[in-house]
């Protein structure tokens, strides 16, 4: 489209423009100006770029930011700390029952009487076993001879005449071990009087995985003119007889079926690993508000004492005949088998009549009080004493009919070293054959390391009828 432009004309200037001088005006001009002049930009010094800076409140910013997560974690920690003593001293007073959400005063747990729905506070209880018949598989002397009992027969020592090793497994299963099972024969010559005359059993063939009871028949002499002595598991290695002295520090590689029992996070009795799953203590451990096993747990493989970690129990049971520190025994049961180690080992148990005679060097360790009415150790502790006869200690002097045939006595008559509160259930071993066997367990006695008044001690020899059933009552 083209653009039609009026020529102006020049008017004589009188101050006043006619309507038609007016509109022309509002016509455009004849004008070489463009129609849309730009402005031409006037050029000035420009001012300098500033380099980026970070912003002079960020490093307070990131102060106050960790400020704030130190304070919540420290606050959180105290909550935590708190929550924990204040629920240690919740469970040293009450039970809770958690199906009827509340709570009943911890003595009436595990009374025989159902406080809780379900009678829940009664169903996780230490229980008593008593041994109304003869275990009818035993390892006798040093040596480690077998025996099983018939009973019409009595004891007769198993010849090995026709012997496997499904025998051996199967015979220290029974006897609660399936750790390494070992059997080595014995010439009968070789045996004491009371054994080389017999009576002799042997077993018969095809009945390896049969109760070694049931599976012998009896014989007059052994064919092969040996009998079987059996090494059960690799138990009883710890430390060497020359690095014990009385009343040192310990390390637990040298004493590794010590156990600390403890209830409610605080170490309360000692015990001793006889098998991977098996811990041996006192009776008197388990009484009073002791009684309800979902409270303990059985530590093991430390030399310092520690709540950390440890094995969950699934079962106590006291020996039936407790009562006045009598038949003071009882057994322990780990919800699993341990993984043994360096740290973690069973504990032999004796054969029956080891042959311990007045004078015998033993060995006591655990974490108990250092001196009467002390305080707990923290590191474990030895002390090497020796056993006193059983006629002395049951003089009226001593400790008289207190004495019983289940206990043993052991100690210093001057005093000075002893077992001591916290020690309780505790192991006293004796070093025969290469291997440590539990010949003890730490009961009671007159206050701690007092003159005329040894420590006495649960005898492992007249209670392995009792340890075996519990094991083989409850696999």
């Amino acid at each position: 489209m083209s653009e039609s432009r009026v020529h102006q004309t020049k008017q004589p200037s009188s101050g006043v423009l006619t309507k038609t001088q007016q509109a022309d005006t509002q016509q455009p001009r004849d004008t070489t100006d463009p129609l849309n002049p730009l402005q031409q930009a006037v050029l000035r010094p420009g001012r300098h770029r500033k380099p980026m800076t970070p912003h002079r409140n960020t490093a307070s910013k990131r102060k106050r930011v960790v400020l704030t997560v130190l304070t919540v974690i420290v606050v959180l920690g105290i909550l935590v700390t708190a929550g924990y003593f204040i629920k240690q001293l919740i469970d040293t007073k009450y039970y809770f029952c958690k199906r009827s959400i509340k709570f009943i005063p911890l003595d009436k747990a595990c009374d025989g009487t159902s406080d809780c729905t379900d009678g829940e506070d009664e169903l996780t209880c230490v229980s008593s076993f008593t041994d109304n018949t003869t275990f009818p598989v035993r390892l006798i002397t040093p040596a480690g001879v077998l025996q099983v009992y018939n009973e019409g027969a009595g004891w007769r020592s198993v010849c090995g005449d026709d012997w496997t090793e499904k025998h051996t497994a199967t015979t220290c299963q029974q006897l609660g071990y399936t750790q390494n099972p070992q059997r080595t024969v014995l010439s009968v010559t070789a045996l004491g009087a009371s054994l080389s005359k017999g009576p002799f059993t042997a077993v018969q063939s095809g009945t390896g995985t049969s109760p070694i009871q049931t599976a012998t028949i009896d014989r007059t002499e052994c064919r092969t003119g040996q009998v079987i002595s059996l090494t059960c598991s690799d138990c009883g290695q710890g430390g060497s007889e020359e690095r014990i002295v009385g009343g040192t520090d310990a390390l637990i590689q040298d004493w590794p079926w010590q156990v600390s029992l403890q209830q409610n996070g605080g170490h309360t009795c000692g015990g001793s690993l006889v098998s991977p799953r098996w811990v041996v203590s006192a009776a008197h451990c388990f009484t009073g508000t002791k009684r309800e096993v979902g409270r303990w747990r059985a530590v093991t493989g430390k030399t310092y004492m520690s709540s950390l970690g440890g094995a969950t129990v699934d079962r106590i049971v006291k020996n039936g005949r407790y009562g006045s520190n009598d038949y003071d025994i009882a057994m322990v049961r780990l919800s699993s088998p341990l993984s043994l180690g360096e740290g973690r080992r069973p504990v032999c148990l004796p054969p029956k009549d080891l042959g311990l005679i007045a004078g015998s060097p033993l060995v006591v360790t655990g974490w108990g009080y250092l001196e009467e009415k002390g305080k707990t150790s923290a590191s474990l502790q030895k002390a090497s004493i020796p056993l006193i006869s059983r006629e002395k200690c049951s003089s009226p002097a001593i400790y008289g009919s207190n004495i019983t045939p289940r206990m043993i006595c052991a100690g210093l008559l001057q005093g000075g070293v002893d077992a001591c509160q916290g020690d309780s259930g505790g192991p006293l071993v004796r070093l025969s054959s290469s291997r440590w066997r539990l010949v003890g367990v730490v009961s009671w006695g007159v206050g701690c390391a007092r003159q005329g008044r040894p420590g006495v001690y649960s005898n492992v020899d007249q209670l392995l009828n009792w340890i075996h059933s519990v094991m083989e009552e409850n696999q």
